[in-house]
């Protein structure tokens, strides 16, 4: 029997592109369309493997029909461990699986958790993206070498160079300023200046801070070690110290609602804490200051992101960060939790643009993290904690 013989006899339907099951099909089929014909034959395994060697040639012939030109491809799953929680992230990620059909899925908790998982799992992480809060978390992340550098016109255009690593391991996301916010009710704008003119006498029992081991303050600490060395800054955090009105905070909301509650009458905090309060309350009694406007200007520092070593799907997550950078997501992004857009051309929120323009210090936040480990040594002696 041949080919020919058996594809008259056996008229079988397109089984090309169904699978195993559909293979079954073919051969329960073949056996029904014989079952007259047990009686002329020996065995029906002859004829049934006919059949199905029929459909594989048939499979081969017709490939272009059973897998249409143009038929997408299923997309890469993005996984991202972020520091930046749900609320904040959800959102965007649903738009841009909507936009592109990629699917995102993402674990949140602390920088330090996130970077010790990356660690223990090495090659075997399922992680494509890092996103963290705070410059000095991304530079430990590359530091422990488990970012890799991004290639990236694109990103290099949409985020500032202070607002990157220098070997483009990792790009901002998002900005905010660490600065002074007072009681309207006890200080006048006139009496503030700078952040080293908080240690004057007459803010002696006066000042709030949050706890020195959060990684914000550090961050302030080691920018000004960049700027004005260790000897000067270690002096001006010594003065703070001897002006505070209670021991640290454990964040920033506590020390805001410390000020309000006359415990202070000023503090240093990023700014969108201060935001998220004011939305909720807009007839809030505080204010923002901006410190060194005729110096180096107001300490900013980001939440950002960068592409894991052992990324799965490193040109899937470029292109995630190079939305998320874009001006259709950077409003989103920033609006989310009060901050400002990095893309140079995205203006803030109407919120944050009440606050007014300022001058921002331009030095590399990633020099909070290369100087983080030194600031924590100075805060220790100068006895901030």
């Amino acid at each position: 029997m041949n080919i020919g013989a058996a594809e008259h006899l056996c008229p079988l339907p397109h089984p090309c592109g169904t699978g195993l099951q559909a293979l079954m099909q073919i051969v329960t089929i073949c056996e029904f369309s014989y079952l007259g014909l047990f009686m002329k034959l020996r065995s029906s395994a002859s004829l049934t493997m006919g059949c199905i060697l029929l459909s594989l040639v048939a499979c081969s012939d017709k490939k272009d029909a059973a897998e249409p030109a143009g038929t997408a491809k299923q997309q890469p799953t993005i996984t991202v461990y972020s520091e930046r929680v749900e609320h904040l992230i959800k959102p965007l990620f649903d738009q841009y699986t909507e936009e592109t059909g990629v699917p995102i899925r993402f674990i949140t908790d602390g920088a330090g958790p996130l970077i010790a998982r990356l660690e223990n799992e090495g090659e075997a992480t399922p992680a494509d993206i890092l996103i963290t809060v705070d410059a000095g978390n991304l530079w430990q992340a590359t530091d422990k070498g488990l970012l890799r550098a991004i290639e990236s016109p694109l990103l290099e255009t949409n985020v500032p160079a202070h607002l990157q690593a220098s070997g483009n391991e990792w790009f901002g996301l998002s900005a905010r300023a660490r600065t002074i916010v007072y009681s309207t009710e006890r200080v006048k704008p006139e009496e503030l200046s700078t952040y080293e003119a908080l240690g004057a006498p007459k803010w002696e029992g006066r000042l709030c801070l949050r706890t020195a081991k959060k990684v914000y303050n550090q961050s302030l600490v080691a920018t000004m070690i960049n700027t004005l060395g260790a000897e000067k800054t270690e002096e001006i955090v010594k003065t703070w110290v001897a002006n505070l009105a209670t021991d640290p905070y454990s964040n920033d909301t506590v020390a805001l609602e410390a000020v309000i509650a006359g415990q202070c009458d000023l503090a240093i905090v990023n700014t969108y804490y201060f935001g998220r309060m004011q939305k909720e309350n807009p007839n809030i009694p505080l204010a923002v200051f901006w410190p060194n406007q005729d110096g180096r200007g107001v300490h900013v520092n980001i939440s950002g992101a960068g592409i894991t070593k052992h990324a799965k799907h490193p040109e899937a997550a470029q292109k995630l960060l190079e939305w998320l950078s874009s001006e259709e997501a950077q409003y989103k992004f920033a609006e989310a939790n009060e901050e400002y857009p990095v893309n140079p051309r995205v203006k803030p929120s109407p919120l944050v643009q009440a606050w007014g323009e300022f001058k921002a210090d331009l030095v590399n936040v990633e020099a909070a993290g290369h100087l983080q480990s030194e600031a924590v040594k100075l805060m220790d002696r100068a006895g901030y904690r």
